[in-house]
């Protein structure tokens, strides 16, 4: 039997969408998703549309990592690997001579909302759901990603709650998102900005893109990237975390996250604000 693949494209004038296509397990990035992504960036560079987008089928954008191909036998240097190869995937969206449009609707997380730090813009439904792995597992992996778009304190405030998230909107407000729209406006929004971004030649549009990413990287943005996998992995070896996972695969998932639900910081924030709108 043919195995469906994981992502597919769809090609456009303007904008080639790469779309994450595993709607049954909320698009969770399994190995063969992120290798397939790389693959379609790669045929992207030299072919088709001069903007390449990123969106998720189904119900939202992307949960995270698939817990199902979770290895708790990897050594540290299987781990380290392991974390490294995602942020390399990444960053061959931040090299990519394209400009890259990531779109979001419904959920991003975990690893999910790392993603979109290495793309050129990104444009979120206002009612997205946007945040940290609902159980503490790592230790510094996502939220440093966030710390050039949104400053060091939201970036703790992100990854000092487990499960903590944000909506579009204030995505948007904090400078993680160009844009918040409606759900059903995230694409059609996407497309007209890339139609007005194809009207310049791509060599000037690469040398635009790559101009921006050197004065990122100026500031240490590649330096703070490429200390992360080492960073997590050490964090997977401490006790009170090879408990957890003990936990998980004894107990299943579901009463594990059950401990760590609560309010996200912004719902904190606004109820002492005296206002009850969700984050």
């Amino acid at each position: 039997m043919t195995m469906k693949a994981p992502l597919r494209i769809e090609r456009g004038d303007a904008i080639d969408w790469i779309v994450l296509d595993r709607p049954e397990v909320a698009n969770a990035f399994s190995r063969a998703l992120l290798e397939a992504l790389s693959s379609a960036l790669a045929e992207l560079t030299e072919t088709g549309a001069p903007v390449v987008g990123i969106r998720g089928a189904g119900k939202g954008f992307c949960a995270g990592v698939d817990l199902s191909e979770y290895n708790a036998a990897a050594s540290p240097s299987q781990d380290v690997a392991r974390l490294r190869r995602n942020l390399d995937i990444w960053l061959e969206i931040w090299r990519h001579p394209k400009p890259v449009i990531v779109a979001i609707h419904g959920f991003c997380l975990g690893i999910a909302a790392q993603l979109p730090s290495f793309a050129d813009i990104t444009i979120v439904a206002e009612n997205a759901r946007i945040g940290e792995p609902g159980i503490p597992l790592g230790g510094g992996y996502i939220a440093p990603t966030w710390v050039p778009q949104v400053g060091a304190k939201r970036a703790k405030e992100l990854a000092y709650l487990p499960g903590n998230h944000v909506d579009g909107t204030t995505a948007e407000a904090w400078g993680w998102a160009n844009a918040a729209v409606p759900e059903d406006a995230v694409i059609p929004c996407a497309e007209a900005l890339a139609a007005r971004i194809a009207t310049i030649p791509l060599p000037i549009l690469t040398g635009k893109k790559r101009s921006v990413n050197r004065a990122m990287e100026a500031a240490g943005f590649l330096t703070a990237i490429n200390a992360l996998s080492e960073s997590d992995a050490i964090l997977h070896l401490e006790p009170v975390v090879i408990a957890m996972r003990q936990r998980i695969v004894k107990e299943g998932l579901k009463p594990v996250l059950a401990e760590y639900r609560g309010e996200s910081s912004t719902e904190i924030f606004n109820r002492f604000k005296g206002n009850d709108t969700d984050g």
